[in-house]
């Protein structure tokens, strides 16, 4: 148990297509420090206050053809944080795995759950009136964490309760999420080994 405890679970990745040039350096034993550059503003914001709720150290420098839109950049940024983030986890041996957090945003209320299993799953109930904030389409949110739980493999599961403004329901999920992922990762003193009982995740 005391290497579970110790163990510093970090890994670095970098992705290139015609599209994008992502690098993306993940501490999952961090204290939510980050550096955020991927062209998209909104982007940066939410992934900052991600960081920070989850308690992660991360570095995201991405640089896309924002110049057509903006979701070649925001999947691709969700592709390889999911990569990296598998890749940081390792074994996943003394995790929690199991997260749930309810996170209310002003007149809004988000509900997460997920399952860090090695078998993706996605479900996004997050109905919006209104797509527009500032210049970002709120609806790229749910290609982003589609991309993220398929590549990290997480069944993750995102519902709005009630919410008005497309922002407030957009940041709750994002900080909804890294709040329950905090304590998903979180080493459990009492697991001595992998939180299933088919031996494998």
């Amino acid at each position: 148990m005391s290497d579970l405890l110790t163990r510093r679970r970090t890994a670095t990745l970098q992705r290139k297509t015609k599209e994008t040039e992502i690098r993306v350096q993940l501490d999952l034993d961090g204290s939510g420090q980050y550096q955020i550059s991927t062209g998209v503003p909104f982007l940066d914001h939410m992934l900052e206050s991600f960081a920070r709720h989850a308690l992660f150290d991360l570095e995201i420098e991405a640089k896309g053809d924002i110049e057509i839109d903006d979701h070649h950049t925001v999947e691709d940024v969700g592709i390889t944080l999911g990569q990296v983030f598998r890749e940081a986890l390792g074994s996943a041996e003394g995790i929690y795995r199991f997260g749930h957090f309810v996170l209310p945003m002003a007149e809004s209320k988000i509900e997460v759950a997920l399952d860090i299993s090695n078998r993706p799953y996605f479900c996004y109930d997050v109905e919006l009136t209104n797509h527009r904030i500032g210049e970002f389409d709120a609806s790229l949110s749910e290609d982003f964490f589609y991309a993220f739980s398929q590549n990290a493999g997480i069944d993750l599961h995102i519902v709005k309760v009630y919410g008005r403004s497309p922002h407030h329901v957009v940041e709750g999920v994002f900080k909804g999420v890294a709040r329950a992922l905090r304590v998903g990762v979180a080493i459990d003193p009492r697991e001595g080994g992998l939180p299933t009982v088919k031996g494998a995740l």
